[in-house]
């Protein structure tokens, strides 16, 4: 009795034991067969619209990969993490993501100051980071796994400059910019060096402290010192706020703003102010392109809405990232990185290389609002 009663325990332990080897090998397999990408936005805080866009251009691009089998043989899956525009909560998630979750590259971030907080981060730890929006040029500088597609706000603000000299004809103008922002301070900088250059007159540069709702007495300020165009190189919310308020004052010039204004939440908040605004961009949806088209007609199908800058943006590093992994033949940091730097890329938002700095050259779309929405001025190559 006792050896059948062993042998039967013997047996059942044997057999548990095999359907735990059964079922972790099932685990391991399935964990194989996943790529995983870190994407990361701002989907709660001040720039929410950006990481929503940011987040259903990467779906979207990777949903358009799976469909046709994967990287490499294998299933992407997107984890996409907000960082709330916060730079504390961006250092957070970047290291969830590479040390938790272990994802193989990191594609996002919008707002500079979470950048160049998580960029230091996938650095050190040997995973790429291909920014979709962060334009402050320090992002790329923290080492050699760091690229984005978006260009850099030393040559959205000399372009800003040139297209308020030249074409809108301005020869005095004011700035004012969120002082706490290394965004706003850094284009607001470029953009008042190539004005003098070009013989203009700064008449006067006014900051505000991050989350001011009045800007009247700065307004005041610029429109007293004669200014003739204002820029605002602010995101959407504070820029419709700060075009309200100037016409409130009296101020009947021109304004001009960066891609911080690409979000439909500027007509909203800002109204008949924002109408003949000018800003700088890294897409037109009414770029005739094939490619442009086509994607705007997949993202509307899909989200119910024309697409963004951002959200371009996003499906241009996506697309990116993958084909960097698809190159190198391998999930390992070092040879993405390595294929990364010799990616020639014809995407939405243009034809995409990288310089020597991991930098896109690439060109810049000038958008005016008229009648409440964004319609193509120019474009100006690099």
């Amino acid at each position: 009795m006792f050896k059948k009663v062993y042998l039967t325990i013997l047996i059942m332990v044997l057999f548990i034991g095999l359907i735990s080897f059964t079922t972790g090998c099932q685990t391991k397999e399935k964990a194989v067969e996943e790529i995983k990408i870190g994407g990361v936005g701002p989907i709660s805080g001040e720039a929410s619209t950006y990481g929503i866009s940011t987040r259903n251009g990467e779906n979207l691009a990777v949903e358009e990969w799976n469909a046709k089998g994967g990287v490499l043989g294998k299933k992407i899956k997107l984890i996409f993490e907000d960082d709330k525009g916060d730079a504390t909560e961006a250092a957070t998630v970047w290291t969830e993501l590479i040390d938790q979750d272990k994802v193989v590259a990191i594609v996002g971030s919008v707002m500079s100051k979470c950048s160049l907080a998580g960029a230091p981060i996938a650095q050190a730890k040997g995973v790429p980071f291909v920014s979709s929006g962060s334009t402050n040029p320090r992002v790329t500088e923290y080492g050699d796994y760091i690229f984005r597609v978006c260009f850099i706000d030393s040559f959205q603000g000399k372009v800003g400059a040139n297209f308020a000299y030249y074409d809108l004809g301005a020869r005095k103008v004011g700035l004012i910019f969120d002082v706490g922002n290394d965004y706003t301070k850094g284009l607001s900088e470029f953009f008042r060096d190539q004005f003098i250059n070009l013989g203009g007159e700064v008449v006067g540069f006014e900051s505000h402290p991050t989350g001011a709702t009045d800007f009247k007495a700065q307004l005041t300020n610029l429109i007293k010192a004669g200014a003739e165009l204002i820029y605002i190189p602010d995101y959407y919310s504070d820029a419709a706020l700060i075009m309200k308020q100037a016409r409130e004052l009296g101020f009947k010039g021109y304004f001009l703003g960066s891609d911080g204004w690409d979000s439909p939440d500027l007509v909203k908040i800002g109204g008949d102010a924002v109408e003949g605004g000018f800003f700088t961009n890294h897409f037109s949806k009414d770029d005739q392109r094939p490619e442009v088209q086509e994607f705007v007609k997949k993202y509307k199908e899909k989200f119910g809405q024309d697409p963004e800058a951002l959200a371009s943006l996003a499906y241009d590093a996506m697309n990116i990232t993958l084909t960097a992994i698809q190159n190198a033949g391998s999930t390992d940091g070092a040879k993405i990185k390595e294929a990364l730097k010799n990616i020639e890329f014809n995407g939405v938002t243009g034809f995409i290389t990288f310089d020597e700095n991991r930098n896109p050259v690439k060109s810049v779309v000038i958008l005016e609002i008229k009648n409440g929405q964004q319609v193509y001025k120019t474009a100006v190559n690099p």
